[in-house]
């Protein structure tokens, strides 16, 4: 009903507002996350891949996402500690 929804607005805005580094982590998070994926995925397309010239190309990829994947949990043990700080 329209009380309800009126209720719940009424609730955001008791909600404490995300701090600049609380949304820098989410965001890092987020980023994490989809490098993993692409990780998972380039590990998936190497161990598959059949065609010699493709094999070259998943090793890059899996190197360039494993550099990325290893760059961001080092971003984010950085903003963790700020956080404690």
């Amino acid at each position: 009903s329209n009380s309800t929804n009126i209720w719940k607005e009424g609730i955001n805005v008791f909600r404490k507002q995300k701090t600049p580094l609380e949304l820098r982590h989410e965001l890092l998070q987020e980023e994490i996350k989809k490098t993993k994926l692409a990780l998972d995925s380039a590990y998936s397309n190497f161990e598959n891949v059949i065609d010699p010239d493709l094999i070259d190309c998943y090793i890059y990829e899996v190197n360039a996402f494993q550099r990325r994947y290893v760059f961001l949990l080092k971003q984010a043990e950085k903003l963790k500690a700020m956080m404690q700080g």
